[in-house]
């Protein structure tokens, strides 16, 4: 169980987040609210409170982000993008829960036959989703488009994506340290500073040695933002010159030794793939290796449902690397067939919530399903519409990215666009595995969009200028000696 440290530091995040807008520019002041939270606050533990979302450390950094923006800077936060697919997605992600709701009344009950009397007893039950579920799961809902708008917004220009990216960079270094500590002594700072330990201890233990955690859910998503940040540092060492080009050299070549350290088959995959794109390759290239990728994320369930991915050679060629992993990839890929089962008697709006969308024994309850992906959560719990609602909105945001790149020169586009656009669509293929979409996912889908945005509308979010600013009231001059006044 955390402790009470674990809780106060929820509750004075709001107090640092001030902190961080009155001292910070606010490009700044959103990326660290964001970034550091997720980083840094005790994972697992929130407040539970009624007819709203769970406050956590994903939620409690957005919405302070969020409010702070507006509230205290008076800043304008776009609440719909301005292409016309993203808007309608956006609309989408945000009502698609309506149906679900709707669609969901009934409870889930098991039960079981009393011996040979036709008597049947209620062992469990699921509730049914009711009318006042529906407002806390829209909230939800718009909690977590936060980042995705303030990104849009403020984070979206040249200077504000080498924000973005020098961000990750920084804080990919600073966390390096506890990383190394954990990788060396085994995962015990979250035990040590919040007084428990988040997951399945076992899982830390990889080819004779740990993987860190430090106070991530999942020693996968540190993995994951270890890549995030080596590729942050490639792309920055790349636009930079001199000197500085030099460290943010070395500053990459460092976090890829962690990255490696960390023993992620996957997001070392995703270095090892992406590392060269950025040095070598141009925007074009990147981007449309992005476009791959979310275009495969995107259709995976259907391929899934297809049965056209080649399941039996993937695990056999995991099996040539390491028996390890293709037994972990063959656990994951008979999970995903049975929660896809449980998804087909829901197609389009899902199961929603309760965990109503897991493989149960129909007799105790009892879960026997472990999801893995994000996808398969999603498409359980929401359908085909909350599916395509919103990794069509982070796949669209890629693909506008590669409309403009398309029509313009490659001196036209900043640097550190296609980068951003890389670690998103890394992040949507990571999430056919794992549950690792957070708020930094978001800020990226954000910067992408908003970006390809100011290319297609040219002075997007620029102030209009008042009209009568700058301008002289001119009087009526009284007419010359003789002249004629016509009406």
């Amino acid at each position: 169980m955390p402790n009470a440290l674990a809780s106060l530091m929820l509750l004075l995040w709001p107090v640092v987040s001030l902190v961080l807008f009155r001292r910070l520019p606010l490009e700044r002041a959103i990326l660290w609210c964001i970034l550091a939270g997720y980083l840094l606050l005790p994972p697992v533990a929130e407040f539970d409170l009624p007819l709203v979302p769970d406050m956590d450390k994903f939620t409690i950094p957005s919405i302070m982000a969020f409010v702070l923006c507006i509230g205290v800077m008076g800043k304008k936060v776009p609440l719909l993008p301005r292409h016309p697919l993203a808007k309608l997605l956006t609309l989408l992600f945000t009502f698609a829960v309506i149906p679900t709701v709707m669609t969901n009344g009934d409870p889930v009950i098991f039960e079981v036959l009393a011996d040979a009397d036709p008597i049947v007893f209620i062992t469990d039950m699921l509730p049914g989703l009711r009318w006042r579920d529906l407002g806390s799961v829209m909230i939800n809902q718009v909690i977590i488009l936060m980042p995705f708008l303030l990104a849009r917004r403020y984070l979206s220009s040249p200077e504000g994506q080498k924000e973005l990216l020098l961000a990750l960079c920084i804080a990919g270094l600073a966390y390096s340290i506890p990383s190394l500590i954990e990788i060396r002594l085994s995962p015990q700072i979250n035990i040590m500073v919040y007084g428990f330990f988040q997951h399945d201890f076992a899982q830390t233990m990889r080819q004779g040695g740990f993987r860190p955690i430090v106070f991530m859910p999942h020693s996968l998503w540190l993995a994951l933002f270890m890549f995030s940040a080596v590729l942050a540092a490639v792309s920055l060492a790349h636009a930079a010159k001199g000197r500085d080009r030099l460290r943010l050299a070395i500053a990459a070549a460092y976090l890829f030794f962690v990255l490696y350290l960390c023993k992620s088959f996957a997001s070392l995959a995703y270095g090892l793939s992406f590392v060269p794109l950025v040095a070598l390759a141009s925007p074009r290239w990147q981007i449309r290796v992005a476009i791959t990728l979310a275009a495969l994320a995107i259709t995976y369930p259907m391929l899934r449902n297809l049965g056209v991915i080649p399941t039996e050679a993937i695990l056999a060629q995991a099996e040539a690397i390491s028996p390890e992993r293709a037994q972990s990839l063959g656990y994951r890929f008979d999970n995903e067939a049975m929660l896809l089962q449980r998804a087909a008697e829901k197609p389009w709006f899902g199961w929603g919530g309760w965990g109503r969308n897991l493989v149960r024994e129909l007799e105790t309850g009892a879960i026997v399903s472990i999801p893995d992906g994000h996808w398969i959560l999603l498409f359980g719990t929401l359908g085909w519409l909350g599916y395509l609602a919103e990794m069509g909105l982070l796949s669209l945001s890629i693909l506008l990215l590669g409309i403009e790149i398309h029509r313009r020169r490659r001196q036209q586009i900043s640097p550190y666009a296609t980068p951003i656009a890389l670690i998103l669509a890394a992040t949507m293929v990571d999430m056919m595995l794992n549950d690792t979409l957070v708020p930094m996912t978001w800020l990226c889908a954000g910067s992408v969009l908003g970006y390809a945005e100011r290319l297609r509308y040219p002075g997007l979010f620029e102030k209009p200028r008042a009209l009568f600013a700058g301008r002289q009231v001119l009087m009526p001059q009284p007419l010359p000696p003789g002249a004629r006044k016509h009406i």
